[in-house]
């Protein structure tokens, strides 16, 4: 039976491993993991910091860039042999963006080649903190194509020899900086895993540290290493997503910015820092900076950002052709349903049910449920009730930071439209949000008891995450006591749409907790 160069079966043949790596802080935004989780670069150098000749630099500015063509062009007039190393790198870490963002499989199956060709090299050589440094940034690289090409099997493993091989670089050479970054990288994603794979995780010998990842990335960012440019990008995206400071993480991401102001990687991840700080109309700025400098690689997942940008600011014809755009470009089946269930929605929300009907169906044989907006989108499209158009308009508008127009359309809500105890608990929970986004906390807390309280055992998110938004905002008032009694409530419920992010968000406060309450 013909096995691949891991010495595994094929990849239909394999027995499937949980979904461990493709969650939230991992493959939430498909297209966001190869960008966010990625290590970008390393050099050779006898140096404990690592900075980069001319040559190098240029050619790593284009790859962040996401120029993988120009890259290779600029990594060929690199001829100094003292250089092979960083050339080696940025070669692995160029072919590797490629095939995260095209998925194709011819690029795939020769960057394996490339792969076995590079380690086989590396194990000719006397060990030292370069070279161990390298051998992991491979393996976590080979691990991230894995995983986009849906065998988790042989990418967990992979991980883990990244896992073992940094630890080992750590304990030989503690001065080493660039090691940071890998440790650090592989500490968020381990700590960060949902409860229910955690025992995995520890069967493989794995554990992980948000905290710890945390800390050793703004060490990095703080030094002079050329690597202080990914250690600041990763940091910020970790203080997003994974933190939930998207108030910082977008601060954070214009000042690096104001230093590169037109690199796609940084404006990329400065859109989904802004519109997860409902700030959707700055975003929308930046889209613009985005579409004007189009070289190298197409970033479709930007255009389903786009639409959803345009959904919440009411601009629903111009949001549909955004996510038509993603849907033609594509290749992964993440994302896809959501997206043709997002343009139905822009159809009901324009009154055109022809179109809106025709859309809800082709969402519902379209793409996969692995990420939690297509879940979410198939939940939606079991239902056989319509959404109510108002309770939609407040929740784009509030995501996007349209305050004004959210509260003008729930005070039109009257008492009798609501039919279903389903729009009657999400009118609750649409109103906490918008008291909660507005800093009116009282109100807040209020209508997240209520919502709680009237959802009861129904499989809808708006009841676990109104418990994790309680247990922010006792957080944030230092009542660590309840926040820790709301972060386990919101934990407790079984059902919903997005259990795993929002047990990702709990997971990681309780943490927090425990490590204050320690200090």
């Amino acid at each position: 039976m013909r096995r691949n160069q891991e010495g595994q079966r094929p990849l239909k043949e394999q027995k499937k491993l949980p979904d461990l790596f493709i969650h939230r802080n991992v493959k939430k935004a498909g297209i966001i993991a190869c960008f966010f989780l990625i290590p970008q670069i390393a050099a050779w150098s006898t140096d404990k910091i690592w900075n980069f000749n001319p040559d190098l630099q240029r050619a790593y500015q284009l790859v962040l860039n996401l120029q993988p063509e120009a890259a290779m062009a600029q990594l060929g007039k690199v001829t100094d042999q003292s250089q092979e190393f960083y050339k080696t790198y940025l070669l692995a870490l160029n072919e590797t963006i490629d095939v995260l963002i095209t998925e194709d499989p011819k690029k795939f199956d020769l960057l394996e080649v490339n792969f076995k060709q590079r380690l086989e090299w590396l194990d000719k050589l006397d060990t030292s903190p370069e070279v161990m440094f390298l051998r992991a940034e491979l393996n976590l690289q080979k691990g991230f194509n894995l995983l986009n090409m849906g065998q988790e099997f042989n990418a967990v493993f992979a991980i883990r020899r990244a896992y073992n091989i940094t630890h080992d670089c750590i304990k030989k050479y503690p001065d080493f900086i660039p090691i940071k970054k890998t440790h650090g990288v592989l500490q968020v994603m381990l700590g960060s895993i949902p409860e229910k794979y955690a025992w995995f995780m520890s069967l493989l010998g794995m554990r992980g540290s948000v905290a710890m990842g945390q800390k050793q990335l703004t060490d990095l960012k703080n030094s002079k290493s050329s690597l202080h440019q990914e250690a600041t990008i990763l940091l910020f995206t970790i203080k997003g997503f994974i933190n939930q400071f998207f108030g910082e993480a977008s601060k954070g991401m214009l000042e690096y910015l104001k230093e590169q102001p037109e690199n796609r990687l940084g404006l990329f991840i400065a859109i989904n820092m802004l519109m997860k700080d409902s700030q959707t109309e700055k975003a929308l700025e930046l889209f613009q900076t985005l579409e004007k400098n189009n070289q190298g690689l197409p970033v479709y997942y930007a255009d389903y950002l786009h639409g959803d940008a345009l959904l919440q600011k009411g601009e629903y014809l111009k949001a549909i052709t955004y996510y038509q755009k993603f849907q033609k470009g594509y290749r992964s089946q993440s994302f896809k349903k959501d997206s043709f269930y997002k343009v139905a929605i822009c159809y009901w929300l324009l009154n055109d049910v022809n179109n809106s009907k025709i859309n809800f169906e082709k969402a519902k044989t379209v793409g996969k449920e692995s990420a939690e907006p297509d879940k979410y989108a198939a939940r939606q499209l079991e239902e056989t009730q319509m959404p109510d158009p108002k309770l939609l308009q407040a929740r784009f508008a509030t995501d996007g930071g349209y305050y004004e127009q959210a509260k003008a359309v729930l005070q039109s809500i009257g008492a009798t439209e609501l039919n279903t105890k389903k729009e009657q608990a999400e009118f609750l929970y649409r109103k906490a949000r918008l008291a909660h986004k507005t800093q009116d906390i009282q109100t807040a807390k209020s209508l997240y008891l209520q919502c709680i309280a009237f959802t009861k055992d129904n499989p809808w998110y708006f009841a676990p995450n109104s418990a994790l938004q309680l247990g922010y905002i006792a957080q944030d008032q230092k009542d660590y006591l309840q926040a820790k009694k709301y972060f386990e409530q919101a934990l407790a419920y079984k059902r919903h749409e997005y259990k795993n992010s929002i047990d990702s968000k709990a997971k990681f406060a309780l943490d927090q907790i425990k490590n204050a309450s320690k200090g």
